[in-house]
Order: C-alpha cells, then sequence, then structure tokens
C-alpha cells in the first residue's frame, strides 16, 4: 500500500473499532445469528460460525450474549430475520468501496446508503460495478519484527497463497477463504499470533489520495461505517494516517 505504513494503517483502524464497542458488539451478533440460521449452531460443523465467534471474542462480547445470539437464530427463541446485501459505489479519486450490510429492512438500508454516498460526494454504482477490484480471500497480518521466514515455512506449507513483507515491516498472509481456518490454526501452532485474521475482501490495486480529496473520503468511509446496518466497509483507497 503505496504512501503510508501498513502497519500504521491497521492500528488506526483497530482504534477506531475499539471507540466504537458497542456498535462493534451488534455488527458481531448479527453475524453470529445470520452464520447460525444458515450453517446450524454447531461451532465444529458451522466455520463462519467459528469465524463470527472468534470475532465475539476478540471484541470482548459477554459468552452468554454469545450463546443468545445462537439461540435465536436456531430457533431456540423468537427473533429478527437478517438478510445479507452488499452495495457498490465509488469515492473521491475514483476508488472503489464495498458496503455490506445486514438488514430486517432492505427497503430502509438502500435509501440510508443511497443518501450516505450522494450527500458526501460519494456515488453509488450497480451490483458488479467495483466487486470485481477485489478478492474474497483469508487475510492474516504480523506486526513488525515477526520473522518473516517462519510466517512464510508455516503459511506456504499449510496452504496459504502468498505471504507478502511491507516496508514498514507488517507481513500479510493471504489464503483462499476456504484455507483461511487451516493456515490460520498451522500459523498459531508454530507459535505466530496475527494482529488481524480474518475473512475479507481484498484490493487488487490501491488508489493513493491525499490533501482534500482524503480529507473527504475518510468522511465518506466514517459515515458509510456509522450506518445501522452496515457490518464491514471494504475500499481501495490509500489514506494518510
Amino acid at each position: 500500500m503505496a504512501g503510508h505504513s501498513k502497519w500504521a494503517n491497521i492500528q488506526h483502524r483497530k482504534g477506531r473499532q475499539d471507540e466504537k464497542r458497542q456498535r462493534v458488539w451488534t455488527r458481531v451478533m448479527r453475524e453470529i445469528m445470520v452464520a447460525a440460521r444458515m450453517g446450524g449452531g454447531d461451532l465444529g460443523t458451522n466455520p463462519r460460525l467459528r469465524l463470527a465467534v472468534d470475532k465475539a471474542k476478540a471484541a470482548n462480547m459477554p459468552a452468554e450474549n454469545v450463546k443468545y445470539g445462537i439461540a435465536k437464530a436456531t430457533g431456540s427463541l423468537e427473533g429478527v430475520h437478517y438478510e445479507e446485501i452488499r452495495y457498490e459505489g465509488y469515492g473521491f479519486g475514483g476508488a472503489a468501496i464495498l458496503v455490506d450490510c445486514m438488514t430486517d429492512n432492505k427497503v430502509r438500508t438502500v435509501a440510508e446508503v443511497r443518501h450516505a454516498f450522494a450527500k458526501h460526494g460519494g456515488h453509488m454504482g450497480t451490483e458488479g460495478s467495483v466487486a470485481f477490484q477485489f478478492k474474497h480471500c483469508g487475510q492474516l497480518i504480523f506486526a513488525p519484527g515477526t520473522s518473516e521466514d517462519k510466517v512464510m515455512e508455516a503459511a506456504l506449507e499449510a496452504g496459504a497463497d502468498d505471504v507478502i513483507t511491507h516496508d514498514d515491516g507488517a507481513i500479510e498472509v493471504l489464503t483462499p477463504y476456504t484455507q483461511f481456518e487451516t493456515v490460520k490454526k498451522a500459523l498459531e501452532a508454530a507459535g505466530l499470533k496475527a494482529e488481524v485474521a480474518e475473512v475479507t475482501m481484498r484490493a487488487d490495486n490501491m488508489i493513493e489520495l491525499t490533501g482534500e480529496d482524503a480529507q473527504k473520503m475518510q468522511r465518506l468511509l466514517d459515515v458509510l461505517e456509522d450506518l445501522d446496518d452496515t457490518q464491514e466497509v471494504f475500499h481501495n483507497a490509500s489514506l494518510p494516517e
């Protein structure tokens, strides 16, 4: 990611997530409920649910909340029915944006997303307009100072696609999304703990923004992330910290 530190960007994102812990809990709970409804409440046979529960643990969500969400989704308790939907659009400098939502009211959600794009200088696109610029994959990122040789050996042996060492020393491991858990477990078995470990939509190429465009892009991303129905926002803008 040219123009700024990969590691600093990660720390900035984590800091913002910590500031919004209650919102993070809400989003993780939705992910747990959708995963449990689609694949059942057994962690042993539902990898998507395992990932959601891992996110809940990382966000310090109480175990009782997790159990309650699974129970609601699997019919043990009456719950709300959430649907997954993805919106695509453009920000400043032609930067691409994906907004993943979970909603119980698609009419409300699309109106809010469209309004956010329009009000803050973006442009909402049609389905498929920007998604081709991203790859659905597993991503693990290790702090500067981690042994590159150790990461590479464990990751590639476990089935990772690539290991990238960034200029600031951060090491990024990319996996097929279906192999994410296998690679993550192999790295942990080798004593390697990732600071970021997730299945994500990773941009193929980054667009560097500076000055006013960078500020406006950050504002647009903030507004999209703060929408009640937003789960994740992915983009290919390289922004200064």
